[in-house]
């Protein structure tokens, strides 16, 4: 077992939804549907949407998160409002506090939940962002609502012989990866690992979004990253 060291940093309370999206494609025309490089985003880039400029006629689909969008556009997006994508580590380090905890492992009601919303199919249509219950830091939808990127999704998994590895063949992997782990009952987390190593930076998944991150600031910084 290896720990991590994660230095301060911020996050924002929920996801990106296709309102906030919408307002970088109309800022930025090359990342709108139509005009997206195959390179950039697959074919599924943002496929949801009625057309370019247009989540659809639903006031709601507006607050709901945005889906099939590929790293490299949530990467474009979080460097146009000033922010990153979160690191894995961040993002497992938010992910892990429960409701009233900031372990959620050692708070049963946030285990219970845990476990069903990662034993419960993507609905056919999401919710919006901030309609369930937040964890102990504010934090909104980091579990049971949509899969999110992370800077480093596919630095998860190694390659070949770890001891000299020049590889670049990712279709191996660990298969005693668990070995090592913290707690190897935290299925959820074994998953999102599983889903991370499967991705490469041009995929779009229907449930797949992100949410931005900063680093921690100097006092006189903090305003400027208030979420909008």
């Amino acid at each position: 077992l290896k720990e991590v060291p994660v230095a301060r940093f911020l996050l924002d309370e929920a996801p990106v939804t296709n309102g906030e999206f919408l307002d970088f494609v109309r800022a930025h025309p090359r990342w709108q549907r139509s005009q997206v490089r195959r390179l950039f985003a697959d074919a599924n880039y943002l496929r949801h949407w009625a057309d370019d400029l247009s989540p659809g006629t639903d006031a709601e689909l507006l607050r709901q998160p945005v889906v099939n969008v590929s790293w490299f556009a949530a990467k474009a997006y979080a460097a146009w409002r000033g922010r990153r994508l979160p690191t894995t580590a961040e993002w497992e380090l938010a992910g892990a506090a429960g409701f009233t905890r900031a372990r959620g492992q050692e708070e049963q009601e946030f285990k219970v939940a845990l476990q069903r919303w990662y034993s419960t199919a993507t609905q056919a249509t999401l919710e919006a962002v901030r309609s369930r219950r937040p964890n102990v830091h504010g934090v909104h939808d980091l579990h049971g609502l949509i899969w999110e990127w992370t800077s480093d999704f596919n630095s998860s998994l190694v390659t070949g012989d770890a001891r000299g590895d020049t590889g670049i063949d990712r279709q191996l992997f660990c298969g005693a990866g668990s070995l090592g782990a913290g707690d190897r009952s935290d299925f959820p987390a074994f998953m999102r690992a599983g889903l991370r190593s499967s991705l490469k930076a041009s995929y779009t998944l229907h449930n797949l979004g992100f949410r931005c991150a900063a680093d921690w600031p100097a006092t006189s910084d903090r305003r400027q990253l208030a979420s909008p």
